[in-house]
């Protein structure tokens, strides 16, 4: 049965366990005819990388583990002109160590960036989903079993909830859930009483779009909108002129800063 990787950003909270992991497995050990050792430095078979949205104050942060897609048709595979790269039964893809000739051609056909080259060993190298603990009795890999929030999950795939699986975006056989979506934020304030306006009345339309009101800070936030989308943005509050905002693009995160509303 096919094994997949299900990580949910939501639950990531960037604590690196899953990179160390790794790094504690590989580094150092030779696991032949799985992988040579990985090196001390320069290279992470399972990286978390850092993504920041928007600018101070409205600012949000996540994190997703980056590792071999374990693809389908892996493009590495096809690429490799020494057949040193096999696809096993389980899905998981292997780059025999005593066959490679670190030729980079895989390296550079790989589409998710996952392969690195091991200058000590002259080798390609990359995340084997730990197929040497896994052919000896492991239930998962070492970053799936690091990971102390549980934002990591390895398993069959039939063991996954299919409608779960629908809404994920899919890197090979990685399947990422709730990586965030554009936002639209802002503070709207009285600058004459030198206050926040609370329970301002936002709307938003165009995709995805609604309404919300200003909270006790006078912020406002609309998230998880589509890239490259265009807004209008209407701003009201009794006792207040209306505001209005014409021709916002999600191409970027936007963050309309202190809005400050006249009186009416």
């Amino acid at each position: 049965m096919k094994k997949i990787f299900v990580i949910d950003i939501a639950r990531c909270s960037g604590c690196y366990n899953c990179q160390l992991a790794c790094k504690d497995e590989h580094c150092g050990n030779d696991w032949r005819p799985y992988a040579a050792p990985q090196p001390p430095t320069g290279m992470f078979w399972c990286r978390v990388k850092e993504f920041s949205h928007g600018s101070i104050p409205k600012l949000r942060l996540h994190y997703e583990p980056l590792l071999c897609g374990h693809c389908d048709k892996p493009v590495c595979l096809g690429a490799c002109p020494q057949g040193a790269i096999d696809k096993r039964d389980d899905g998981l893809v292997i780059i025999n160590p005593d066959t490679c000739v670190g030729c980079g051609i895989c390296q550079q056909a790989c589409p998710h960036g996952a392969i690195s080259f091991n200058a000590m060993t002259s080798t390609a190298q990359k995340c084997t989903g730990c197929a040497h603990l896994l052919d000896h009795g492991a239930k998962l890999p070492r970053c799936v079993e690091a990971c102390p929030t549980g934002a990591m999950r390895f398993g069959d795939i039939s063991e996954f909830d299919e409608k779960e699986l629908e809404k994920a975006t899919r890197r090979g056989n990685v399947y990422y859930l709730n990586i965030p979506g554009r936002f639209i934020a802002g503070t709207v304030y009285d600058p004459i009483e030198e206050e926040v306006v609370i329970g301002a009345k936002c709307t938003l339309r165009g995709a995805q779009g609604g309404a919300v009101q200003t909270d006790d800070f006078g912020d406002f936030w609309f998230e998880n909108l589509p890239e490259d989308a265009r807004y209008t943005l209407d701003i009201s509050a009794e006792g207040f002129k209306p505001l209005h905002f014409d021709g916002l693009s999600t191409e970027k995160d936007i963050n309309l800063g202190d809005l400050p509303m006249e009186k009416a």
